[in-house]
Order: C-alpha cells, then sequence, then structure tokens
C-alpha cells in the first residue's frame, strides 16, 4: 500500500453512510439494536447485579453510550486525538467491565471498538490501536493467545471491508454529484447558445427593419417640414413624428430585450432611473440591490413601463413616484402618481382590465407573484406626495 490511505481519514460522506440504501440501513440499526441489546441483557442480567450495582451498571452504560456518540462525531469532524482518547476510554470500560464480572459486555465493547477504530480512523492509528486492545484484552482476560489473535485478524478485516465499502459509496456519490453538475452546465450552455442564437436572428431582422424605418422615418420627416404649412400637410407630419417615436421606442425595447437573452442587462435601479427621467419620476431604492433572476428583473422592467406609459397616456401633467424594495425573500415595485388633468388611469378598473396592466399581472402570476392596480391616496407609503392627491397605484410582488 502506497503511504496516503495509511494516513487519510475516510471522507466525511464515507462517515455519514451516504448513498446506502434503505434496506441496508435497517440492517444497519437492526445489527446496532442487537449489540447494545446484548450489552444490556449482559449486564442487567447477572446475579450479583442488585440494589447499587444497578444503579452502577445503568450509570456505566451510560456514560459508554455517551463516548459512542462522542467518537462518531469527534471522528466526523477528524479530530485525532480526541478520537483515541476516547477510543481508550471505551477499552478501558471494556476491561473494567470483564474485572467486575461482565465478560458479555466486555467482549461486545472490544469488538466493537476493533471494529469501529478500523472503519473510523486513519489505519497508521487504527491498527497499533487494534493491537494494543487485542495484547491488552488476551493478558486480561487470560484467553488462549491464537484464539484471540485470529478473532482480532476478523475482526481487522471486517472493520477493513465496511470501510472500503463506504469509501466506494461516498466515491460513487461524489461521481454521481460530479455528474449532476456537469450535465447541469451544458444544459446552461446549451440555453445560453441558444438564446444567443435567438438574439442574434431578432438583431438582424427586428433591430435592422426597426433602424431602416427610422432611417426612412426621418427622411420623410425632413422632407415633409420643406412644404408649405397647411392641415394636410400638418397631419401627415403629426402622424410621421408618432410613428418615428413607436419606431425608437421599439428599438429600445428590442435592445433591451436583446440585452436580457444575452445576459447583459443594465442594473434595474439604473434603468428605472433611466425611464423616471423622461417624465421627471422620482424613484426610490429600499433594502441592499442584489441582481434577480433574468425573468423576475425582466418583468419589473416592463412593469415600470407599462405603468409609465399609462401615467403619459390618462394622467399627463401627474407627478410620479417609483418606489423599488428589496426583501429577504421577494422585490417590491410600486409606480404610483398623483393623477392629472384627465380622467387618468382611474378610469381603469381596480381590477386592471387595461390589456396592458392584464399582460403584466399574468406575467406576475406565472413567476408565483402579484400585481395590484387601481386608485390610491398619496401619503400610504408608496410615495412622499401630500395626503389630499388622489392618482393611480401599480403595485407588483415577485418572489426571488
Amino acid at each position: 500500500m502506497t503511504p496516503q490511505p495509511w494516513t487519510n481519514w475516510p471522507s466525511r460522506e464515507a462517515l455519514f453512510r451516504v448513498g446506502l440504501t434503505d434496506a441496508r440501513r435497517r440492517l444497519g440499526r437492526l445489527v446496532r439494536l442487537l449489540v447494545c441489546g446484548a450489552l444490556l441483557w449482559s449486564t442487567f442480567s447477572q446475579r450479583h447485579v442488585s440494589g447499587w450495582g444497578v444503579v452502577a451498571a445503568a450509570a456505566g452504560v451510560l456514560a459508554v453510550g455517551v463516548c459512542a456518540w462522542a467518537f462518531y462525531r469527534t471522528t466526523l469532524s477528524h479530530r485525532l486525538w480526541a478520537s483515541v482518547a476516547l477510543l481508550v476510554l471505551l477499552l478501558g470500560a471494556a476491561f473494567g467491565a470483564d474485572r467486575a464480572g461482565f465478560g458479555t459486555a466486555a467482549v461486545v465493547l472490544w469488538c466493537a471498538c476493533t471494529v469501529t477504530c478500523i472503519q473510523r480512523l486513519p489505519l497508521f492509528v487504527a491498527l497499533p490501536t487494534a493491537l494494543i486492545a487485542f495484547a491488552g484484552y488476551t493478558v486480561m482476560t487470560g484467553d488462549d493467545l491464537l484464539s484471540a489473535l485470529i478473532t482480532t485478524a476478523g475482526l481487522c478485516l471486517g472493520g477493513y471491508v465496511l470501510r472500503l465499502d463506504a469509501d466506494s459509496r461516498s466515491t460513487a456519490h461524489r461521481l454521481l454529484a460530479q455528474e449532476r453538475a456537469a450535465r447541469a452546465a451544458e444544459t446552461q450552455s446549451a440555453a445560453l447558445a441558444e438564446r444567443a442564437r435567438i438574439a442574434r436572428d431578432i438583431h438582424d431582422v427586428l433591430a435592422h427593419s426597426l433602424s431602416a424605418q427610422l432611417v426612412h422615418l426621418e427622411a420623410a420627416r425632413l422632407r415633409i417640414e420643406r412644404e408649405p404649412h397647411g392641415p394636410f400637410r400638418d397631419q401627415i407630419l403629426e402622424r410621421v413624428v408618432a410613428a418615428r417615436s413607436m419606431a425608437r421606442e421599439g428599438l429600445a425595447e428590442t435592445r433591451q430585450a436583446l440585452s436580457a437573452l444575452r445576459g447583459e442587462m443594465a442594473p434595474l435601479e439604473d434603468f428605472l432611473r433611466e425611464a423616471a427621467a423622461v417624465d421627471g419620476a422620482e424613484v426610490a431604492v429600499d433594502g441592499v440591490p442584489r441582481p434577480l433572476p433574468a425573468e423576475v428583473s425582466q418583468t419589473v422592467r416592463r412593469v415600470a413601463q407599462e405603468a409609465l406609459t399609462n401615467v403619459r397616456k390618462h394622467a399627463p401633467g401627474a407627478r410620479v413616484w417609483i418606489r423599488l424594495a428589496y426583501g429577504a425573500d421577494e422585490v417590491t415595485l410600486v409606480v404610483r402618481d398623483s393623477g392629472g388633468r384627465a380622467t387618468g388611469p382611474a378610469g381603469l378598473p381596480g381590477s386592471g382590465s387595461g390589456y396592458g396592466l392584464l399582460g403584466m399581472r399574468e406575467r406576475a402570476e406565472l413567476l408565483g407573484g402579484a400585481l395590484e392596480a387601481g386608485p390610491a391616496t398619496a401619503g400610504a407609503g408608496d410615495g412622499p406626495g401630500g395626503s389630499g392627491e388622489k392618482g393611480f397605484s401599480v403595485r407588483l410582488r415577485v418572489p426571488v
């Protein structure tokens, strides 16, 4: 054998018995119950145990149980000298039990210590400990040297077989975990490659088309502006300017979608501040900002865009407050306006029957969140407006 197996501890997976089948777990529990039952029966079935002897025997059994549990814990944390000290205490308890007339209990403890030290300790410590235990037990009990040696060798072999079995199970467990990680990485890589392909297709088709439309619409606007003023000319110019604005917004959203597909989206706080700057909205961020899953981040961005668009359409001139709150297990977005000169979004039912808000509600529910939209009064914690201002509020909650 190379020196390494002599000095290595069994892996933590092996010591934790990772990978055991239910049948082997039940068999192991049965063996331990039988060993404990034999230890208890041999202790309390002795005729000379009575009165205070019962109390002393019970205390001894309890002390052995505590030492065995502590030995299990110290070997899990690979604390060598503490494990050896506890093993020595258990061997001492075996010799003490033999001197007190509990021969069966002594044999059970000695066998268990021999097997366990080979199974759970580095071999350069376990083998000498087993041999010292064999020598001490032979001397103190007066057993035949050859039979005791054969018994010890068999116990050591059994412990080593258990050790090899545990090591092979832990190795299989680690290989399985590595295989699962490799498959997950392969799946993620394939998903990223597919998203990159979709992004390229969108860029080559949609983004290029929108860019070309912007160029033609700008040229049309410049050409129309050179024509003499008149109702027809002004109407056409207005339509061209509106179409140019829509194409510019569509191109911006397309680029944002491309960034999301490539995983290159700007931080959510920066996006909200840029979107709010167009309407002069106030933005507040509560909690510690952190990266969000792409689906959650995209949903928050879309809801903010839809809410700001509704403010422009239904409440022109209204003051707008945006609050983004990072919670322990969810993120909350609130967009509230103070109400404008027009009828405002209050004309929409509180259920959010507008198609834009309905789509955002469905998007939020797909992520396990919720979207609430309806009339709101300022001063309710969603913005710094006065208590007398009334407007419309959109509140999104998404788990993360």
